[in-house]
């Protein structure tokens, strides 16, 4: 929502200032510029990035759309969640969990805590960590270790799109002066026509070094960085289930642990020890 506010914001502000300056919408209605420009820059993405990144880039646009998935209510059920499973794991011991992280579709566990059970990723990530420790993992600082090594994995993967979006912003203001110059040159074949003529060729070819700064700076740019701040606000969820998993396989009881997993969140999403407490208390009650 605040991404489509900022894009309205852009266009309303550099249109308006213009036409109150007493410039001449119309001018700026340049298709075959648009076309040199954005038809360059959509080959040059293509181009310049794998299959992957193609793949991943409407959906990465579309998250930052949306902004962050994961709300205040989503790490409150995170948190209970792994209150629930350390709990589980210290009172029965760790073998319990073992059908939970084999079969984590059928885990009645997991299906009390519904953002959780949806999302594929996190499902993964908890149960491959969670089987290691099944499987006499005890070592804290080599698990650390390991996890570390996925995020960082996984956050590369996740910011090539950013990446990719922010080179093609890079490239849009060259792009523009492409334009303008075939504009130009094209204007130069006309060099005989009467000067209001060669006024409103000029004008066009001058859209496209317009175009290509205005749509650089005011919105590929701006979006790339969108996309990225999405991406790492979605990797607090998985760096809050390592602080737990860190705490819980060091030996500290659930409710200590848990304080761990929500002291990595940033404030403005981080459920409070009393909303915890409150949360797992009505679990209990369960």
């Amino acid at each position: 929502m605040l991404l489509l506010i900022g894009v309205a914001v852009v266009f309303g502000c550099v249109i308006s200032g213009y036409v109150l300056a007493g410039g001449h919408i119309e001018v700026l209605w340049q298709p075959l510029e648009f076309l040199i420009i954005f038809g360059a820059a959509i080959g040059a993405y293509i181009i310049a990035n794998p299959p992957s990144v193609l793949k991943k880039s409407g959906a990465a646009l579309g998250a930052a759309f949306k902004g962050p998935r994961y709300k205040k209510a989503a790490y409150l059920e995170l948190l209970t969640l792994l209150y629930s499973t350390f709990k589980l794991a210290r009172s029965k011991g760790m073998l319990a969990l073992e059908q939970h992280v084999e079969n984590p579709h059928d885990s009645t566990l997991f299906q009390q805590f519904p953002i959780f059970y949806k999302d594929h990723h996190a499902q993964v990530f908890l149960c491959d960590y969670l089987r290691l420790m099944t499987l006499g993992t005890e070592n804290a600082f080599e698990m650390e270790s390991l996890i570390d090594l996925e995020l960082d994995t996984h956050a590369a993967e996740e910011h090539e799109v950013a990446h990719a979006i922010q080179n093609m912003a890079d490239g849009m203001p060259a792009l523009g002066i492409v334009a303008a110059v075939l504009g130009i040159i094209h204007t130069m074949g006309s060099i005989t026509e009467p000067p209001e003529v060669l006024g409103h060729l000029i004008g066009a070819a001058l859209v496209g070094t317009f175009m290509g700064v205005w749509m650089s700076y005011g919105f590929i740019a701006p979006i790339a960085n969108s996309v990225r701040a999405t991406h790492e606000a979605e990797m607090r969820y998985l760096h809050c289930i390592k602080a737990g998993l860190l705490a819980h396989l060091q030996g500290y009881p659930p409710a200590v642990a848990v304080e761990f997993a929500r002291k990595a969140l940033q404030t403005h999403v981080r459920p409070t020890f009393y909303e915890v407490e409150e949360a797992t208390q009505k679990l209990q009650a369960v």
